[in-house]
């Protein structure tokens, strides 16, 4: 049984199709990878996993918009696609979404404590809290800064550290390289790929296909809300017509 299980999946936002009948699933401990083109519907795949566009979806009724959402998604065998979103971190689905947003006037370490709450064991907490800033010794060292005066990279570290302080049975993680420096980059990849080898299963969005494709074990390639084509790296960087039309390489 996959651990997580996405199927015949379609979004409709008002009159706009994002996500059109796809199917994809993460096995456990698996890393798998989720690339495509901008406006492939790779975000709204993670939010809806993440109960995100459900959310949306009861916030809209009455207004002149609305959401429409087909299909189901399972997690550890359970259909999760009716649960509110904080249902669904409780079970251990964890989101890290794009653009970072943390508590800018919280300080370092009570961002991360916020990722906690749902947890009332004081040690575990503790423990968690000291592992994130072993896997990120730049959190470490600003403990006590105001999140909203870090840099970009730095936030990026703060917003997966922060999905980390309660229990991670998947990491699902949207873009975390956008708009970082090539050094930067490189060393939050190398603390998700530390993750991943501690047992934590990851469901990757990201537009460096290369970077994704060497450390994911299977990736889907997305393109207008439907699932193009999946496999290794090596097999989709094999195929020319895909690396030239869908991945940019």
């Amino acid at each position: 049984m996959p651990l997580l299980e996405v199927r015949n999946l379609s979004v409709r936002y008002d009159r706009a199709q994002i996500l059109n009948g796809l199917s994809l699933e993460v096995a456990e401990g698996e890393f798998v990878g989720v690339v495509g083109p901008n406006g492939a519907g790779k975000s709204t795949l993670l939010r809806v996993i993440s109960g995100l566009v459900g959310f949306e979806r009861r916030m809209k009724r009455g207004t002149d918009g609305d959401i429409v959402l087909e299909g189901e998604v399972r997690f550890a065998g359970e259909r999760i696609d009716a649960l509110p979103a904080h249902e669904i971190r409780r079970r251990g689905l964890v989101h890290c979404p794009e653009r970072r947003r943390p508590f800018r006037e919280l300080t370092v370490q009570e961002n991360l404590l916020a990722g906690a709450f749902l947890s009332s064991n004081k040690s575990e907490t503790q423990r968690r809290l000291e592992h994130c800033f072993a896997l990120f010794p730049r959190l470490a060292e600003r403990r006590g800064q105001i999140a909203g005066t870090l840099s970009g990279g730095e936030q990026q570290m703060l917003a997966t550290a922060r999905a980390l302080m309660f229990e991670a049975k998947l990491l699902a993680i949207d873009e975390p390289s956008l708009g970082l420096a090539p050094r930067i980059r490189q060393e939050l990849f190398a603390a998700i790929a530390r993750i991943h080898a501690e047992g934590v299963p990851v469901l990757l969005v990201e537009q460096e296909v290369a970077q994704v494709f060497r450390m994911a074990s299977r990736n889907y390639v997305l393109s207008q809300g439907r699932i193009l084509a999946q496999g290794s790296g090596a097999s989709l960087m094999a195929d020319e017509t895909l690396r030239a039309g869908y991945l940019g390489l």
